[in-house]
């Protein structure tokens, strides 16, 4: 091994730009020479890959988003385009590559090794912590404390309106933001993809919890369940209460890395670095139980994700 190349791939998150400091600077420290390539896979296609200093790294570990950009790359898909994509790195004889983001820039990876000999490394970078093999995702620790510091804020409005406020966060198909910022922020009731989410029973707790002379909710959306806007109505028809929306978007993705995310992103990316001067590829790099571990890449999507009932079901309890 004597090349690597890292990209950022599919929606940023903050915590990216350790990862790939921590790869650059610790291949650079091993004598290794390294690329960076811009737009993830569509900057691979596109060519746009340059030679990688220790100044390109620095300054960035405590900034959001990703130094390297990324962009969406449907055209990948085709095994055509893709050999376009692996000629550019090969004739820079660059036979590592680590790839940051979601599930499906893993898939995208794992078709680089088979088709074509590429040794590849996954980190999981993606605020949805939907990736199987890892209990965090880079950017998760994140977002969850941009919610947070959302619910405090919509918290006083629905105090002093006696509101019910549902707050629509992302997570794509998973539900772990909603139910840890719930648990976190002193929520008032869930929706995620994971349960079933009756109306009638959110419905209920709130009539509960006006007998009991509170005069106001907190509900946590998952984007996953649906739009918080067909919520409401559906809310509205069961319930007397004044209902509002708030929709956090892609706020959500932004700002400075928690202290948490960084130092995931940090070992992650000398991991990676790690397993490539071991010959090793086609594996993802996951923390599990506090401790760093690798999975076949594959894994990504075809494990199963940490089963959350327990937490749910203690979530559901303290919403009362």
């Amino acid at each position: 091994m004597k090349k690597i190349a890292i990209l950022t791939s599919g929606g940023d998150a903050p915590g990216m730009n350790a990862a790939v400091r921590a790869a650059g600077k610790f291949a650079l420290n091993t004598d290794l020479e390294v690329y960076g390539i811009k737009r993830g896979y569509l900057g691979m296609l596109n060519d746009e890959i340059f030679k990688i200093s220790s100044q390109d790294l620095g300054g960035i570990i405590d900034r959001g988003g990703t130094s390297l950009l990324t962009a969406r790359c449907p055209e990948f898909k085709d095994p055509k385009i893709r050999a376009i994509a692996a000629e550019n790195l090969k004739k820079r004889g660059i036979d590592g590559l680590i790839v940051i983001g979601g599930d499906g820039s893993f898939h995208g990876a794992d078709l680089l090794s088979k088709e074509h000999g590429i040794k590849v490394i996954g980190i999981p970078g993606t605020i949805d912590n939907d990736i199987a093999g890892t209990d965090y995702t880079i950017g998760f620790d994140t977002c969850l404390n941009t919610i947070l510091d959302a619910i405090q804020k919509v918290r006083d409005t629905a105090t002093s309106h006696e509101r019910t406020i549902l707050i629509e966060v992302m997570g794509r198909n998973a539900g772990d933001l909603a139910l840890y910022a719930s648990m976190a922020g002193g929520g008032d009731g869930i929706l995620i993809p994971e349960q079933d989410n009756p109306i009638e029973v959110l419905a209920y707790q709130i009539q509960q919890r006006r007998r009991r002379g509170k005069l106001h909710d907190i509900i946590l959306v998952a984007e996953g369940v649906g739009s918080a806007h067909t919520v409401a109505e559906e809310l509205k028809k069961k319930v007397h209460t004044d209902v509002r929306i708030v929709v956090l978007g892609h706020v959500q993705r932004g700002g400075t890395p928690s202290g948490f995310d960084r130092v995931l992103g940090t070992k992650m990316g000398a991991k990676a670095v790690q397993l490539l001067l071991e010959e090793k590829g086609c594996l993802m790099i996951g923390i599990e139980g506090n401790q760093i571990v690798t999975h076949p890449i594959e894994y990504a999507w075809e494990g199963q994700r940490r089963n959350h009932m327990e937490d749910y079901e203690l979530t559901q309890v303290l919403s009362k």
